[in-house]
Protein backbone atom coordinates (compact mmCIF):
# COMPACT_ATOMS: atom_id res chain seq x y z
CA UNK A 1 0.00 0.00 0.00
CA UNK A 2 1.19 3.02 -1.03
CA UNK A 3 0.35 6.98 -1.00
CA UNK A 4 3.13 8.53 -2.67
CA UNK A 5 3.47 12.06 -3.86
CA UNK A 6 0.68 13.02 -2.09
CA UNK A 7 1.71 11.80 1.38
CA UNK A 8 5.05 13.68 0.83
CA UNK A 9 3.17 16.94 -0.17
CA UNK A 10 1.62 16.59 3.45
CA UNK A 11 4.44 16.01 4.89
CA UNK A 12 5.84 19.21 3.63
CA UNK A 13 2.91 21.39 4.21
CA UNK A 14 3.46 20.67 7.84
CA UNK A 15 7.40 20.54 8.04
CA UNK A 16 7.86 24.17 6.74
CA UNK A 17 5.21 26.09 9.67
CA UNK A 18 6.92 25.98 12.54
CA UNK A 19 3.47 26.78 14.44
CA UNK A 20 -0.53 26.67 14.57
CA UNK A 21 -2.18 29.39 12.52
CA UNK A 22 -5.66 29.92 11.12
CA UNK A 23 -3.75 30.28 8.34
CA UNK A 24 -2.67 27.06 8.20
CA UNK A 25 -6.28 25.16 8.92
CA UNK A 26 -6.98 27.07 5.28
CA UNK A 27 -4.27 26.52 3.59
CA UNK A 28 -5.05 22.73 4.60
CA UNK A 29 -8.38 22.54 3.78
CA UNK A 30 -7.18 23.68 0.04
CA UNK A 31 -4.20 20.71 0.37
CA UNK A 32 -6.85 18.28 1.18
CA UNK A 33 -8.99 19.15 -2.23
CA UNK A 34 -6.47 18.46 -4.21
CA UNK A 35 -6.11 15.37 -2.26
CA UNK A 36 -9.58 14.18 -3.97
CA UNK A 37 -10.90 14.78 -0.33
CA UNK A 38 -13.49 16.74 -1.34
CA UNK A 39 -14.31 20.40 -0.77
CA UNK A 40 -17.05 20.04 1.64
CA UNK A 41 -15.38 17.04 3.35
CA UNK A 42 -12.00 19.26 3.20
CA UNK A 43 -13.26 22.26 4.88
CA UNK A 44 -15.20 19.98 7.79
CA UNK A 45 -11.81 17.86 8.66
CA UNK A 46 -9.71 21.56 9.01
CA UNK A 47 -13.02 22.83 11.16
CA UNK A 48 -12.39 19.94 13.37
CA UNK A 49 -8.95 19.96 13.37
CA UNK A 50 -9.01 23.10 14.41
CA UNK A 51 -11.37 22.51 17.21
CA UNK A 52 -8.77 19.51 18.71
CA UNK A 53 -6.07 21.99 18.38
CA UNK A 54 -8.02 24.69 20.44
CA UNK A 55 -9.25 21.92 23.13
CA UNK A 56 -6.10 20.10 23.49
CA UNK A 57 -3.98 23.37 22.88
CA UNK A 58 -1.76 22.10 20.21
CA UNK A 59 0.51 24.43 18.60
CA UNK A 60 3.04 22.60 17.00
CA UNK A 61 2.66 21.57 13.33
CA UNK A 62 4.17 18.96 13.45
CA UNK A 63 2.08 17.34 16.72
CA UNK A 64 -0.94 18.51 14.82
CA UNK A 65 -0.58 16.31 11.97
CA UNK A 66 -0.45 13.49 14.45
CA UNK A 67 -4.12 14.77 15.08
CA UNK A 68 -4.57 15.01 11.42
CA UNK A 69 -4.33 11.32 11.32
CA UNK A 70 -6.50 9.97 14.21
CA UNK A 71 -9.23 12.63 12.69
CA UNK A 72 -8.66 10.74 9.70
CA UNK A 73 -8.81 7.72 11.15
CA UNK A 74 -12.12 8.07 13.02
CA UNK A 75 -14.05 8.85 9.71
CA UNK A 76 -12.65 6.22 8.30
CA UNK A 77 -14.46 4.30 11.32
CA UNK A 78 -17.67 6.08 10.65
CA UNK A 79 -17.99 3.50 7.83
CA UNK A 80 -17.78 0.82 10.08
CA UNK A 81 -15.29 -2.42 9.33
CA UNK A 82 -15.53 -4.01 6.25
CA UNK A 83 -17.86 -7.33 5.25
CA UNK A 84 -15.23 -9.73 4.62
CA UNK A 85 -16.14 -13.49 3.92
CA UNK A 86 -16.95 -15.21 7.09
CA UNK A 87 -14.46 -18.53 7.09
CA UNK A 88 -14.63 -21.57 9.97
CA UNK A 89 -16.91 -23.34 7.86
CA UNK A 90 -17.06 -24.82 4.34
CA UNK A 91 -20.75 -23.57 3.61
CA UNK A 92 -20.70 -22.03 0.25
CA UNK A 93 -19.60 -18.29 -0.11
CA UNK A 94 -20.38 -15.89 -3.33
CA UNK A 95 -18.40 -12.72 -4.05
CA UNK A 96 -19.37 -10.95 -6.86
CA UNK A 97 -16.88 -8.36 -7.88
CA UNK A 98 -18.69 -4.86 -9.73
CA UNK A 99 -17.30 -2.01 -11.17
CA UNK A 100 -17.19 -0.11 -14.75
CA UNK A 101 -14.82 -1.52 -17.18
CA UNK A 102 -11.39 -0.64 -17.15
CA UNK A 103 -11.00 -0.26 -13.11
CA UNK A 104 -9.41 -4.03 -12.96
CA UNK A 105 -12.34 -6.50 -11.85
CA UNK A 106 -10.64 -9.65 -13.88
CA UNK A 107 -7.19 -9.25 -12.36
CA UNK A 108 -9.00 -8.64 -8.68
CA UNK A 109 -10.74 -11.35 -9.15
CA UNK A 110 -7.73 -13.23 -9.89
CA UNK A 111 -6.31 -11.34 -7.31
CA UNK A 112 -8.48 -12.10 -4.32
CA UNK A 113 -9.18 -15.83 -5.26
CA UNK A 114 -5.56 -16.39 -4.48
CA UNK A 115 -5.22 -14.72 -1.16
CA UNK A 116 -8.34 -16.46 0.58
CA UNK A 117 -6.74 -19.56 -1.19
CA UNK A 118 -3.52 -18.67 0.50
CA UNK A 119 -4.41 -17.47 4.06
CA UNK A 120 -8.23 -18.74 5.10
CA UNK A 121 -7.89 -21.71 3.28
CA UNK A 122 -10.96 -21.49 0.83
CA UNK A 123 -11.41 -23.27 -2.43
CA UNK A 124 -12.47 -20.92 -4.79
CA UNK A 125 -14.00 -21.10 -8.06
CA UNK A 126 -13.63 -18.04 -10.26
CA UNK A 127 -16.63 -17.26 -12.16
CA UNK A 128 -16.78 -15.53 -15.78
CA UNK A 129 -20.03 -13.53 -15.81
CA UNK A 130 -18.62 -10.64 -17.78
CA UNK A 131 -19.64 -12.15 -21.13
CA UNK A 132 -20.10 -8.57 -23.14
CA UNK A 133 -16.27 -7.87 -22.86
CA UNK A 134 -14.61 -9.51 -25.87
CA UNK A 135 -11.66 -10.42 -23.79
CA UNK A 136 -12.86 -10.53 -20.37
CA UNK A 137 -13.27 -14.73 -20.52
CA UNK A 138 -9.85 -15.78 -21.81
CA UNK A 139 -8.35 -13.52 -19.50
CA UNK A 140 -9.82 -15.17 -16.76
CA UNK A 141 -9.26 -18.24 -18.01
CA UNK A 142 -5.70 -17.47 -18.25
CA UNK A 143 -5.66 -16.08 -14.63
CA UNK A 144 -7.12 -19.78 -13.41
CA UNK A 145 -4.63 -21.82 -15.52
CA UNK A 146 -1.96 -19.43 -14.22
CA UNK A 147 -3.36 -20.21 -10.68
CA UNK A 148 -4.90 -23.40 -10.95
CA UNK A 149 -8.34 -22.12 -9.74
CA UNK A 150 -11.26 -23.59 -11.83
CA UNK A 151 -12.94 -21.37 -14.45
CA UNK A 152 -16.38 -21.41 -14.88
CA UNK A 153 -17.48 -20.02 -18.50
CA UNK A 154 -19.60 -20.07 -21.51
CA UNK A 155 -19.28 -18.19 -24.41
CA UNK A 156 -19.31 -14.69 -24.94
CA UNK A 157 -22.26 -12.81 -25.02
CA UNK A 158 -24.07 -15.29 -22.86
CA UNK A 159 -26.39 -15.30 -19.88
CA UNK A 160 -24.12 -14.28 -17.54
CA UNK A 161 -27.03 -15.49 -14.38
CA UNK A 162 -26.22 -18.84 -16.10
CA UNK A 163 -22.81 -19.17 -15.80
CA UNK A 164 -23.04 -18.37 -11.73
CA UNK A 165 -25.87 -21.49 -11.59
CA UNK A 166 -23.10 -22.99 -13.76
CA UNK A 167 -20.75 -22.61 -11.07
CA UNK A 168 -22.67 -23.16 -8.28
CA UNK A 169 -23.65 -26.51 -9.21
CA UNK A 170 -19.53 -26.88 -10.22
CA UNK A 171 -18.57 -25.55 -6.40
CA UNK A 172 -21.04 -28.07 -5.08
CA UNK A 173 -19.77 -31.15 -7.04
CA UNK A 174 -16.19 -30.83 -6.38
CA UNK A 175 -17.11 -29.63 -2.29
CA UNK A 176 -15.55 -26.11 -3.25
CA UNK A 177 -16.67 -23.57 -0.91
CA UNK A 178 -16.21 -19.90 -2.69
CA UNK A 179 -17.32 -18.72 -5.84
CA UNK A 180 -15.53 -14.90 -7.05
CA UNK A 181 -17.82 -13.80 -9.57
CA UNK A 182 -16.18 -11.19 -12.54
CA UNK A 183 -18.98 -8.93 -13.55
CA UNK A 184 -19.65 -7.28 -16.53
CA UNK A 185 -19.41 -3.02 -16.36
CA UNK A 186 -21.29 -2.05 -19.36
CA UNK A 187 -24.36 -2.39 -20.73
CA UNK A 188 -26.60 -0.46 -23.04
CA UNK A 189 -28.32 1.35 -19.66
CA UNK A 190 -27.92 1.38 -16.58
CA UNK A 191 -31.19 -0.13 -15.84
CA UNK A 192 -30.45 -3.38 -18.01
CA UNK A 193 -27.20 -3.38 -15.65
CA UNK A 194 -29.19 -3.62 -12.69
CA UNK A 195 -31.94 -5.82 -13.41
CA UNK A 196 -28.75 -8.37 -14.85
CA UNK A 197 -27.48 -7.80 -11.21
CA UNK A 198 -31.35 -8.95 -9.56
CA UNK A 199 -31.37 -11.65 -11.92
CA UNK A 200 -27.73 -12.81 -10.67
CA UNK A 201 -29.27 -11.67 -7.29
CA UNK A 202 -32.14 -14.50 -7.81
CA UNK A 203 -30.30 -16.53 -9.00
CA UNK A 204 -27.88 -16.90 -5.70
CA UNK A 205 -30.64 -16.79 -3.47
CA UNK A 206 -32.87 -19.37 -5.18
CA UNK A 207 -29.59 -22.18 -6.20
CA UNK A 208 -27.18 -21.26 -3.52
CA UNK A 209 -30.01 -20.35 -1.05
CA UNK A 210 -27.60 -17.61 0.11
CA UNK A 211 -29.12 -13.86 0.78
CA UNK A 212 -27.14 -10.47 0.82
CA UNK A 213 -25.18 -9.44 4.41
CA UNK A 214 -25.66 -13.27 5.15
CA UNK A 215 -21.41 -12.77 5.66
CA UNK A 216 -21.58 -15.71 2.81
CA UNK A 217 -22.90 -13.93 -0.51
CA UNK A 218 -20.62 -10.27 -0.84
CA UNK A 219 -20.86 -7.20 -3.08
CA UNK A 220 -17.93 -5.20 -3.79
CA UNK A 221 -16.96 -2.66 -5.73
CA UNK A 222 -13.71 -2.32 -7.58
CA UNK A 223 -12.58 1.16 -7.86
CA UNK A 224 -9.95 2.92 -9.40
CA UNK A 225 -7.60 4.77 -7.49
CA UNK A 226 -6.28 7.03 -9.66
CA UNK A 227 -9.62 8.05 -10.95
CA UNK A 228 -10.14 10.27 -8.07
CA UNK A 229 -13.40 12.40 -7.37
CA UNK A 230 -15.24 10.05 -10.58
CA UNK A 231 -15.29 7.05 -8.49
CA UNK A 232 -17.44 8.55 -5.42
CA UNK A 233 -19.94 8.98 -8.28
CA UNK A 234 -19.16 5.39 -9.45
CA UNK A 235 -20.13 4.43 -5.83
CA UNK A 236 -22.80 5.97 -5.60
CA UNK A 237 -24.66 5.11 -8.59
CA UNK A 238 -23.26 1.25 -7.59
CA UNK A 239 -24.31 1.47 -3.72
CA UNK A 240 -27.52 2.90 -4.94
CA UNK A 241 -28.70 0.14 -6.96
CA UNK A 242 -27.15 -2.60 -5.32
CA UNK A 243 -26.77 -2.31 -1.44
CA UNK A 244 -22.59 -2.76 -1.74
CA UNK A 245 -20.67 -4.23 1.14
CA UNK A 246 -17.45 -2.83 0.76
CA UNK A 247 -15.29 -1.37 -1.89
CA UNK A 248 -11.86 -3.10 -3.62
CA UNK A 249 -9.37 0.05 -4.70
CA UNK A 250 -7.29 -0.95 -7.79
CA UNK A 251 -3.72 0.54 -8.92
CA UNK A 252 -3.18 2.30 -5.64
CA UNK A 253 0.43 2.30 -6.95
CA UNK A 254 0.07 4.61 -9.93
CA UNK A 255 0.00 8.10 -8.85
CA UNK A 256 -3.34 7.88 -6.46
CA UNK A 257 -3.93 10.62 -3.89
CA UNK A 258 -6.28 8.67 -1.37
CA UNK A 259 -8.74 11.26 -0.26
CA UNK A 260 -11.88 9.81 -2.11
CA UNK A 261 -11.80 6.96 0.56
CA UNK A 262 -12.61 9.11 3.18
CA UNK A 263 -15.24 10.44 0.95
CA UNK A 264 -16.46 6.80 0.39
CA UNK A 265 -16.77 6.52 4.05
CA UNK A 266 -18.05 9.53 5.04
CA UNK A 267 -20.61 10.22 2.51
CA UNK A 268 -21.58 6.97 2.23
CA UNK A 269 -20.71 4.69 4.54
CA UNK A 270 -18.93 2.58 2.58
CA UNK A 271 -15.49 0.86 3.86
CA UNK A 272 -12.73 -0.17 1.89
CA UNK A 273 -12.08 -4.06 2.19
CA UNK A 274 -8.94 -4.44 0.24
CA UNK A 275 -6.22 -2.39 -1.49
CA UNK A 276 -4.54 -3.42 -5.12
CA UNK A 277 -0.92 -1.86 -5.81
CA UNK A 278 0.76 -3.91 -8.24
CA UNK A 279 0.53 -6.20 -10.73
CA UNK A 280 1.60 -9.89 -9.48
CA UNK A 281 -1.32 -11.48 -7.45
CA UNK A 282 0.76 -10.99 -4.05
CA UNK A 283 -0.18 -6.97 -4.75
CA UNK A 284 -3.90 -7.03 -2.26
CA UNK A 285 -3.86 -6.11 0.65
CA UNK A 286 -6.66 -6.10 3.43
CA UNK A 287 -7.30 -2.71 4.09
CA UNK A 288 -6.30 -1.09 7.39
CA UNK A 289 -7.65 1.98 8.32
CA UNK A 290 -5.32 3.04 10.67
CA UNK A 291 -2.38 2.62 8.36
CA UNK A 292 -4.41 4.00 5.68
CA UNK A 293 -4.80 7.41 8.01
CA UNK A 294 -1.11 7.24 8.88
CA UNK A 295 0.27 6.97 5.28
CA UNK A 296 -2.29 9.94 4.02
CA UNK A 297 -0.88 12.14 6.65
CA UNK A 298 2.40 11.65 5.75
CA UNK A 299 3.40 9.38 8.74
CA UNK A 300 4.16 6.12 7.50
CA UNK A 301 7.89 6.77 7.47
CA UNK A 302 8.27 7.84 10.84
Amino acid sequence: MGIGDFAGRIRSFFGIRAAVSDELFDDLADLLVEGDFGAAGAFRMADRLRGEAKKGGVTDAGELRKVLALLLEQTLGEAGKAATLETGDRDLGIILLLGVNGVGKTTTAAKLSRLLRDTVGARPILAAADTFRAAAIPQLQLHGERLGIRVVAHRQGGDPAAVIYDAIEAARAANDDLIIADTAGRMHTKAALVEELKKIDRVVEGRAGLRAASGRYLKYLVLDATTGRNALTQAEIFHKALDLDAVILTKYDSGAKGGVVFSLAEELKLPVAYICDGETYQDITPFDPARFAREFAGLDRE
